[in-house]
């Protein structure tokens, strides 16, 4: 199956980007509402991956509309007024250079808003080493199969031909629920016992092992 592989769609925070410490901080910042229960960071960290929108119903499900709009609006404001405290993991720039000279195709299906996707690749110089990118303010928010559909699409790839990679469960069932095949990485969100159990193609431990794996079947 891998043999065929033309498309590698990444998910962006936690798989590429080591941006947990500053998500959890802000939503933390956003949740400071005398409305609103604080969380622990437990509860906060696992809903990385979802759109904003889903996120915010997760950690409050019992708070109103109002209350979900001025959250999002403080999360947003937080994020993008913190600056560049976020960097790719090591290595992970490289490998998308390899991947892009091999002639792969690459996307990105994120959570994050498109301002701040599109900030993120221009700070980390990688805008151009992808072929298409979804938000989750642009369609259905993982896991529902949308974003990968939508790239699929735009770059005219089937799903036997595209392989997701990704940190969370979310990511999993998204790639589950299109179609495609999937590879998880736990140096991210969800602990790699939970991974497991939507049986990726593997599991791997960090962008080193990620890029070892892939170099190994972009051979077969």
């Amino acid at each position: 199956m891998t043999q065929n592989i033309r498309l590698i769609v990444f998910d962006w925070d936690g798989t590429l980007m080591d941006s947990e410490a500053k998500i959890v901080t802000c939503l933390r910042a956003a949740g400071n509402d005398p409305a609103l229960e604080p969380l622990d960071d437990k509860a906060l960290r696992n809903v990385i991956g979802l759109g904003l929108k889903e996120a915010i119903e997760t950690l409050y499900p019992d708070a109103g509309l109002d209350s979900h709009r001025a959250f999002a609006d403080r999360y947003r404001n937080h994020f993008l007024s913190a600056g560049a405290t976020s960097t790719l993991f090591t290595g992970a720039f490289a490998m998308l250079q390899s991947l892009h000279r091999q002639g792969f195709l690459l996307g990105v299906a994120t959570g994050k808003g498109r301002r701040g996707l599109d900030r993120a690749l221009e700070e980390q110089g990688c805008r151009g080493l992808f072929h298409a990118t979804r938000c989750a303010d642009e369609t259905f928010s993982k896991p529902h199969p949308q974003m990968l559909l939508e790239i699929m699409d735009e770059l005219e790839t089937a799903p036997g031909e595209t392989l997701m990679i990704g940190d969370t469960e979310y990511d999993l069932s998204m790639a589950k629920n299109a179609g495609v095949a999937a590879v998880a990485v736990s140096h991210g969100v969800h602990e790699r016992e939970r991974l497991l159990l939507h049986q990726p193609l593997a599991c791997v431990a960090d962008i080193g092992e990620l890029t070892a794996w892939l170099r190994r079947y972009s051979r077969e």
